[in-house]
């Protein structure tokens, strides 16, 4: 007994259309995120300087991100710069936790906190 194979054709060209399809779909969807985040970059600039210094920012960093090219994600900068800064100012920010030889301030789960009154 014997059994006859059939090999369907495969189609090359249907493969790269749809990796130029896909491409495509991602520098679109990378288009929208900008604009979307160009709108938060807005609302950021309604904000005091104390609430931009509070999550790291100046004025300068805002203009620098909207002044990248429409295409371009501002938010990118702004990470970075933000990032920048805390590292500068705090030097164990950038050290992980298990490494800084402290003991917890905060009582471990269970340990059963009690609130001490000073008696006179």
């Amino acid at each position: 007994m014997t059994i006859n194979t059939v090999q369907l054709p495969t189609y090359p060209a249907a493969a790269g259309i749809t990796r130029l399809a896909a491409s495509i779909f991602a520098h679109v969807v990378d288009v929208f995120t900008a604009f979307k985040n160009r709108r938060a970059l807005s609302e950021l600039s309604n904000l005091d300087e104390r609430m931009l210094r509070d999550i790291g920012l100046t004025r300068g960093d805002l203009r620098d991100a909207i002044s990248e090219p429409l295409w371009r994600d501002p938010t990118a900068i702004l990470v970075s710069r933000a990032g920048e800064r805390r590292v500068t100012r705090n030097p164990f920010s950038a050290v992980p936790a298990s490494f800084v030889d402290s003991p917890s301030l905060v009582p471990t789960a269970g340990a059963g906190a009690r609130l001490y009154v000073a008696s006179r």
